[in-house]
């Protein structure tokens, strides 16, 4: 039997959306890997944290409640994932799901190489795919993704109940520690990183308990983000303070989206220009005619006209149909790559027509087959 994602949580199953994620927190830091030494400690937090990634959905977790599956899952397994994006080279170093944003967490405020901590959050990116449709007509997304936010408990103060920033009592609120050592040549002074407030100069008397002391936790994150018609692949979009929260209230970082373009089954995108393939009888490329094709836009009808003696793979040009410049009104062409299809088959009479034709214009041609020879043919 599928495991009960409730109890996995250790929540009801009204809980309310903050008890969720209070509750993954809490369970999270005694699970993950960096303090939990049990041999199958990453597949309990695997677990958990799919857990959460159905009940902190609202379509997930009510579909969950009315049929009893998890969304997704092929076999008993778990569905995963954050809507539209692909986690690429989050904080600059592949982070890229709850199980590092923890492990970041866990870091702290503690300096490396006896520097002090950096206060300010990173910037993240995150990768959004969208349709040549969407391009052309500009888009908005919501995006779901994982990182440190600001606490709700305490605003990001990382002040608890009665709690307040006091001057470091080892370093008098300078951030360093001097210390002198006596050698043969003399006094010898060293200055190091205050270990006690970790380069802060401050201490906090009483911090939250939720975050501890940090003004930033874990959790799930949704933002839409506008997307501009014309917006070319690999192109970026910065989302301003949310990317990972700063400690203790100090600046958040940016959220840099990147646009991935996705293949179109009909259309390639050459700049501004729009490139497509249309099919026309041999008939219409001799005489010429204006045909019908769909355009990028929704709804959108273009008309090709398709000169006379027109030519296999003959391109022509519309100007006006092809993709939006961005922050423009201004659109790019529309080249139709023409394909000059001939039948297999035709009728007695057609043959009759074209034979006519052949004549008029001085050309040879197959003599049509006798009954005998088709028939030879056939058991040929």
């Amino acid at each position: 039997m599928a495991k009960d994602l409730y109890e996995i949580l250790g929540v009801s199953k009204d809980a309310s959306e903050s008890e969720i994620k209070k509750a993954f927190r809490r369970r999270a830091r005694e699970l993950h890997p960096d303090v939990n030494k049990a041999a199958d400690a990453e597949d309990q937090f695997k677990e958990l944290n799919e857990a959460y990634d159905v009940l902190s959905d609202p379509n997930k977790r009510a579909q969950y409640d009315r049929f009893g599956t998890i969304p997704g899952a092929a076999g008993g397994g778990y569905g995963g994932g954050s809507g539209y994006v692909d986690f690429d080279d989050l904080f600059g170093g592949g982070f890229g799901g709850m199980g590092d944003i923890f492990s970041s967490f866990f870091g702290g405020q503690g300096g490396q190489g006896g520097r002090p901590a950096r206060k300010e959050g990173r910037d993240m990116g995150v990768g959004l795919r969208i349709t040549l449709e969407e391009v052309a007509r500009g888009v908005e997304k919501e995006i779901v993704y994982d990182r440190l936010a600001p606490c709700p408990d305490c605003k990001g103060t990382g002040l608890g109940e009665n709690g307040k920033v006091v001057t470091c009592p080892e370093c008098g609120g300078k951030g360093r520690v001097v210390s002198v050592q006596r050698t043969f040549l003399g006094d010898m002074q060293t200055a190091t990183t205050c270990k006690k407030c970790n380069g802060t100069g401050s201490s906090i008397e009483n911090p939250c308990p939720e975050c501890e002391g940090q003004g930033r936790v874990p959790d799930r994150q949704r933002v839409t983000v506008k997307v501009p018609a014309g917006i070319r692949d690999g192109q970026q979009l910065r989302v301003g303070g949310f990317g990972e929260a700063g400690i203790q209230g100090a600046q958040a970082g940016d959220l840099i989206v990147t646009c991935r373009v996705q293949p179109h089954e009909f259309f390639e995108r050459d700049g501004d220009d729009l490139h497509g393939r249309a099919n026309i009888s041999f008939i219409q490329a001799i005489l010429g005619a204006e045909i019908e094709i769909d355009g990028i836009m929704p709804d959108e009808k273009v008309q090709v006209r398709i000169p006379a003696g027109c030519q296999n793979e003959q391109v022509v040009r519309v100007k006006g149909f092809g993709m939006p410049r961005l922050k423009s009104d201004i659109r790019g062409s529309m080249y139709v790559h023409v394909n000059v299809v001939i039948p297999e088959k035709i009728t007695k009479k057609q043959r009759e027509l074209l034979e006519k034709l052949a004549d008029e214009m001085g050309e040879e041609v197959a003599a049509p087959r006798s009954p005998l020879q088709k028939l030879r043919d056939a058991f040929n």
